[in-house]
Order: C-alpha cells, then sequence, then structure tokens
C-alpha cells in the first residue's frame, strides 16, 4: 500500500489541488525556453502539489499597518472568495485559506509556500513547517507585500505549495567540511567533468558546427557521467510523476 497524504477538506467547495507542473512564464520567453534545459529548476517546479485559486482577484496594500490597509475585490462574485483570501495578520500580509486539513504518515511533515521559480512582482510568499502528522487543525498560507500597490492573483494560479519532508531525518545529518583531495575518486570525476565543460564551451564559443548542434552538455540532465568514469547512476530522475488527488470516503 503506498503512503497516503490525506487532504480533509473543510469548506464545502476546497481548492482544486494538481501536481506541480515544471511550466514557468518566464522559463518560456527565453530564445529556444532555454531554461527548461537545467533539470534542477524543472524538479524543484515539480516536487510538490499546487493548491489553485478558484477564482482571479486584485489584493492592494497602501502601506499600513493595519488590517484594513489591504483591500481585496474579486473578479466576479464567489460565494467563497470572502473564507478563501482576506488580510488577518496586518503589515502587509496577505492570508490564505487552503480549505484543506492534512494528514501525513507519522514522521512526515509538510513544507508549504510559493511555488518555486515562480516570482512575483511586489509580494513574496512566506513559508511554513507543519507538522501534519498530528495537527488536527488546517494552517494558512500567508504572502507579504514587499512595497505599496497592487497585485494580482489569476483563477487556477498556485497560490500554495505543498511538499512533504521526513520529521527528524535532517537532525541526523552532521554536516562536515572536507578537501577534495580527501575523496580521490571524485575528484578525478570532478576534474574529467571540468575538462569537458571547458572543451565544450571553448568549442561553442568558436561557432563549432556540430558543438552548436548540440547546443548544451546533457551529463545532468541524463544522469550520466564522462565516459571513462564509469557507469551513470541507476536511480537518477529527470521527471517527477506526482500522484493526483483521487477521492475517497
Amino acid at each position: 500500500m503506498p503512503m497516503e497524504l490525506e487532504c480533509f477538506a473543510v469548506t464545502s467547495r476546497p481548492p482544486e489541488i494538481v501536481p506541480g507542473r515544471p511550466m514557468r512564464g518566464w522559463m518560456d520567453r527565453f530564445a529556444d525556453r532555454h531554461p527548461y534545459r537545467c533539470l534542477p529548476l524543472s524538479m524543484a517546479n515539480t516536487t510538490g502539489w499546487e493548491i489553485l485559486c478558484p477564482v482571479g482577484f486584485t489584493a492592494e496594500w497602501n502601506g499600513g499597518k493595519a488590517i484594513e490597509d489591504i483591500t481585496l475585490r474579486a473578479d466576479r462574485p464567489h460565494p467563497d472568495f470572502h473564507e478563501l483570501v482576506k488580510s488577518h495578520f496586518s503589515h502587509g500580509v496577505l492570508t490564505f485559506h487552503a480549505g484543506y486539513l492534512f494528514r501525513t504518515p507519522p514522521g512526515w511533515d509538510m513544507l508549504a509556500g510559493g511555488p518555486p521559480n515562480m516570482p512575483k512582482d511586489g509580494i513574496q510568499a512566506l513559508s511554513g513547517l507543519v507538522e501534519t502528522d498530528w495537527l488536527p487543525f488546517p494552517f494558512t498560507m500567508n504572502w507579504i507585500f514587499t512595497r505599496p500597490g497592487r497585485v494580482r492573483f489569476e483563477k487556477g494560479e498556485p497560490f500554495c505549495f505543498i511538499t512533504l519532508q521526513q520529521h527528524n531525518a535532517m537532525e541526523e545529518f552532521q554536516p562536515v567540511r572536507r578537501s577534495l583531495a580527501a575523496d580521490p575518486p571524485l575528484r578525478m570525476q570532478y576534474e574529467a567533468w571540468l575538462r569537458e565543460r571547458s572543451t565544450f564551451n571553448d568549442r561553442l564559443f568558436r561557432g563549432d558546427p556540430e558543438t552548436v548542434r548540440e547546443a548544451w552538455q546533457r551529463y545532468y540532465f541524463k544522469g550520466e557521467i564522462p565516459d571513462e568514469l564509469g557507469p551513470a547512476p541507476k536511480d537518477h530522475v529527470n521527471k517527477r510523476r506526482l500522484k493526483s488527488v483521487r477521492h475517497g470516503l
């Protein structure tokens, strides 16, 4: 049996939850959609689930410290808008109610924040780590204005991104600083990669036709290392396939 992320709806019309999507508008605007070649970006975008706005709206902050200094206006009438988003904490903080009480298996926490690699002008998502393996009530998702002004959240835009991590596992790690010379095989791999990358970039700079057609090195994307360094790792992942929410009892 797979582990379950239980999503208990606490409203009659909770927002939609979808697996994280890799696309980003700013990445699309580059020539040849170049940022998608950076596998760490795409993997971060998809390692979690998005909670989506059910209605588009505008939020405006006048720079004041009071709750009333944020005003909200939905694009159309929506019966749950007053519960979805509000000014609650003052000082330019915008608060969303996710509409769910989440429950994770023992030892697993939920990290809630903004969608990765999706900057939003004028407002910044805040992050929270929640012990959802025992918490019997929902949490809020908060954004803070970075300056007075107006921001937009579109219908279908993620206002919260949730991912999971083991509760105490990080505390078991001991960071240790070492010289690369202390690990000769790793040093050999690094130096071989550095030579390959320098040679490739030099050929690209000189306009070598074959290198220009290749455009970029794919070692990390494909989970490969230079041939003379041995086999590539078998558990490399270059596409995240999270499960969609299914309806239970």
